[in-house]
């Protein structure tokens, strides 16, 4: 009885985890591994931060808004699961 939605949920959890997945490799998040092991070790702390670009900003508010989106549902989908349970 309850199963199209928990099957709808994990099929949406799927989905955004390929869309994730995808832009982490189109951004170039596994570029360079032999370099990143070594990046705890450097001890050259006086480098300045960089400036965000309104589009690193875009993207972040964009991934924040996604997430709680996300949690959001995942509140709907429990509650509407125990609401119908009780009944």
């Amino acid at each position: 009885m309850y199963y199209p939605y928990f099957i709808a949920y994990m099929a949406a959890g799927f989905v955004i985890s390929i869309v994730v997945f995808l832009w982490a490799l189109h951004n170039g998040q596994f570029e360079d591994q032999q370099r990143a092991r070594f990046i705890p070790l450097q001890t050259d702390l006086n480098t300045k931060p960089l400036k965000a670009s309104r589009f690193a900003r875009i993207e972040t508010i964009a991934l924040f808004s996604l997430v709680c989106i996300v949690l959001a549902s995942s509140v709907a989908v429990v509650t509407f699961a125990l609401m119908k349970a009780i009944r």
